[in-house]
């Protein structure tokens, strides 16, 4: 088996690269990413292209399997150029992958896919995939949702699989994470128990993790089975605030979500952390997911709990760790974080 992976250097890429190649029903595996990694695993050679007007079918060609993970988080501050990533990336994936004949699509969908749902009870897939409005993340994903059916109708003929993953962690993301997410001004230093004397509480910020190895397991099992249609991925037990001050150490304040949209929104603006309020907005508004059909249609099992995927994040901002593609690169920042600041938190 021929397995082509698009966006393949980042958090659930690696992991996927590794599961593959531990598996003696693929052959081989092509790995495609916007800049070349240094990174050698078995079975993985690299190309270097762009989803967004890299030559794709010529790199399609001959392959069992595509899995399409390329999706940009940042910048931020330039939607337009995210769109052209995600939404238009997508579209040419997909039409790249007809044109090729390819037999097998896996994509790389999110809890973000979701319309605002309940955090008392877990959903299944068949809950509706129209987004969170203010959140230009969870918007694309949507898009991208409807994309995938218009493919599945136009070629009935390939296999399709949707993965709808919860937040997903693991050590060697934590440089990705912590630029992506919290900014340059954060020490890591202040990742650790007793540093941070407190946490915000908010009513309805409750969310799922799933550590990325398990993420990678998920594709791997989706790409040499015969499953199709959507799965939702998370492990036990839902993470809240309280969860975090336990690892922390810290103590659970309450903070009505307005203030903390409103803290947000203004950092964001003045460039002081990466991320606009919309994050808030699907934290609080994404349901929690059932990954009961993962477990019983694909065999998945999480092997690690959402609260030790989360500790191990927390171990990786704290230690500046990273691994070798340019993703994840612990230095991609610059000298004391530079690059982060020149080009502007969350800009181009």
């Amino acid at each position: 088996m021929r397995v082509v992976v698009t966006g393949a250097s980042g958090n659930v890429g690696t992991s996927l690269l590794r599961a593959l190649a531990a598996d003696a029903a693929v052959d081989s595996v092509l790995g495609l990413a916007r800049r070349r990694p240094e990174a050698e695993v078995a079975k993985t050679t690299w190309a270097t292209t762009d989803v967004v007007d890299g030559d794709l079918a010529g790199h399609f060609r001959g392959a069992d399997v595509v899995v399409h993970l390329a999706w940009l988080i940042q910048p931020s501050h330039d939607q337009f150029a995210m769109w052209r990533t995600n939404v238009v990336g997508t579209e040419r994936v997909l039409a790249a992958a007809a044109e090729a004949g390819v037999g097998a699509l896996v994509c790389a969908s999110s809890v973000g896919a979701y319309s605002p749902g309940p955090k008392d009870r877990q959903v299944d897939e068949s809950w509706p995939t129209h987004g969170v409005t203010t959140s230009s993340y969870s918007r694309d994903k949507a898009y991208q949702e409807r994309l995938l059916d218009l493919f599945e109708r136009d070629h009935p003929q390939v296999r399709v699989v949707r993965l709808r993953p919860a937040l997903t962690f693991k050590r060697e993301a934590a440089s990705e994470i912590r630029r992506y997410f919290l900014g340059p001004l954060l020490p890591g230093s202040l990742v650790r128990a007793g540093a941070i004397p407190v946490v915000p509480k908010v009513k309805r910020l409750r969310t799922q993790g799933v550590h990325a190895d398990d993420v990678g397991e998920a594709y791997r099992l989706a790409v040499v089975g015969d499953a199709r249609g959507p799965f939702n991925l998370a492990a036990d037990p839902v993470l809240d605030a309280d969860t975090l001050a336990g690892l922390l150490d810290a103590r659970p304040v309450p903070v009505p979500a307005a203030a903390l949209k409103a803290g947000a929104a203004a950092t964001w603006r003045l460039r002081l952390q990466p991320v606009s309020s919309g994050w808030l907005d699907l934290a609080l508004q994404s349901p929690l997911l059932d990954a009961g059909r993962a477990r019983a249609e694909l065999g998945w099992r999480p092997r690690r709990s959402a609260t030790e995927a989360l500790g191990e994040l927390l171990t990786g901002l704290r230690q500046g760790a990273g691994a070798d593609t340019p993703p994840l690169d612990p230095r991609a920042g610059g000298p004391l974080r530079r690059g982060e600041f020149r080009t502007g938190v969350g800009g181009t």
